[in-house]
């Protein structure tokens, strides 16, 4: 919860690294409260009366997904500094199914060990503080 909480306090924050257990830690939360909200709008959802068609409205998932969509975006900026690359990398999720698999692989891959141009790495910065 920890994690979910840091990348809500940087929500704009698109500058500096993050490591991998703050966009998964992150990414579990997001999906966890995500299906919180879209049970909560099954639950209080109401039906629209349309002659032709029933359709069910839904408030607090779309709701939550708009807060939520920014610091998503800046925390996956982040991992992908920390790996090494540009935020603009991001948008490999434009290629059809390859995109998507290769941006997972990025995303699980290690840190950089060094500092990069994004800032120094997440890891040493906890490994210098414990000494």
């Amino acid at each position: 919860m920890h994690w979910y909480l840091k990348a809500l306090k940087q929500y704009f924050d698109f500058t500096g690294r993050a490591r991998r257990s703050e966009y998964w830690y992150f990414t579990l939360f997001n999906f966890l409260f995500s299906l919180l909200a879209a049970a909560i709008d099954s639950f209080y959802g109401f039906i629209m009366d349309v002659p032709e068609w029933e359709t069910t409205w839904e408030f607090f998932y779309p709701m939550y997904a708009l807060f939520t969509l920014i610091p998503g975006l800046a925390v996956t900026v982040r991992r992908l500094h920390d790996t090494g690359l540009s935020g603009w990398w991001y948008l490999i999720l434009l290629l059809p199914i390859l995109g998507w698999i290769w941006l997972l692989i990025i995303l699980f891959t290690d840190s950089e060990r060094n500092d990069n141009k994004w800032g120094p790495s997440p890891k040493q910065i906890k490994w210098r503080s414990r000494l």
